[in-house]
């Protein structure tokens, strides 16, 4: 069983990127799943990740406060001011554009610190900015989808607060107290908590995509250009702002690939919660949850290469 599980978290983008193949080209298995479903396997992710979490990942918010406070600046200014560029380069129409923007705004994703962990960057530091900046998105992801996306659709701030509340944060702090309360419960399943995320992931990808197959065969090639560049552009800005700053090499890499990759099947949940008369707003999350499990993947390899060049 242990292999299995490693072997599923292991090919991660491989697994996320078959799934939205399938679904895009067979989607009627994951059409007869009804899209409310994302979010009850959202909340198992972040329950998942709460069960890993323990006061000692908060602490560093107080002990090095400067490098979670750069890192989470850079993840609400980068990746929305990024999104919001890119819709206007590419002209992406109204529904496109405000899934990207959605994406854009959601906190760091939840894989993030397994590749951390992979590319040789400071692990302390990516799981402080994960937990910093989930804690900070029910204020900040509504507040820049209204600032950025406002003028285009009608935003529900307040629904979409109370959304990432009952789906992001409570579902972490159950798995912070069951961590707490029943610690025999804990030990037993986080080492397989990696492969249980990973199989979540792939659902939330195959449910999405099939329920927008035909217009992203379409019209896709557009939307995988531009998420693919705001993947890049948050990997490659996040590093820079580090060396710009005279961090260590470990708190770069940590921050670059918490700024790239984005929670994007939260984005893909508020898009299908919020904004149902824009069906293709939820297109952009599942693209991205895809293509950031590989370009994630593609830069633990080049990040921790490169440091043993060094």
């Amino acid at each position: 069983m242990k292999r299995i599980c490693d072997f599923i978290a292991r090919w991660m983008g491989l697994l996320v990127l078959l799934m939205a193949v399938f679904s895009m080209l067979i989607p009627a298995p994951f059409c007869a799943i009804d899209t409310w479903v994302i979010n009850p396997l959202l909340g198992l992710i972040m329950f998942g990740m709460g069960l890993t979490l323990s006061m000692s990942d908060f602490r560093i918010v107080f002990s090095r406060p400067k490098d979670v406070i750069i890192g989470c600046l850079a993840q609400f200014t980068i990746m929305p001011l990024m999104a919001w560029l890119l819709v206007w380069l590419f002209q992406l129409p109204k529904e496109l554009a405000l899934g990207m923007i959605l994406v854009g705004c959601c906190p760091g994703g939840t894989a993030s610190n397994v590749i951390t962990y992979l590319a040789k960057g400071d692990l302390a530091l990516s799981v402080g900015m994960t937990a910093t900046s989930t804690l900070l998105a029910p204020f900040m992801t509504p507040f820049m989808v209204w600032l950025l996306a406002g003028t285009m659709v009608e935003v529900d701030a307040l629904g979409m607060l109370m959304s990432i509340v009952c789906v992001v944060i409570a579902p972490i702090v159950g798995g912070l107290l069951c961590q707490r309360y029943l610690p025999h419960f804990t030990h037993g399943v986080v080492y397989y908590l990696p492969a249980f995320s990973t199989i979540m992931i792939t659902m939330v990808v195959g449910i999405v995509v099939s329920h927008n197959a035909n217009r992203l065969l379409s019209g896709g090639f557009l939307v995988i250009l531009a998420v693919i560049c705001h993947n890049l552009s948050g990997l490659i800005l996040g590093n820079v702002i580090g060396r710009l700053l005279h961090l260590s090499r470990p708190k770069c890499i940590a921050i670059s690939i918490e700024v790239g990759m984005q929670n994007s099947g939260l984005a893909s949940s508020l898009a299908v919660i919020h904004f149902a008369t824009y069906p293709l707003a939820a297109i952009p999350g599942a693209v991205f949850s895809v293509w950031h499990n590989i370009s994630g993947a593609l830069m633990a390899k080049w990040y921790g290469r490169n440091q043993q060049k060094e």
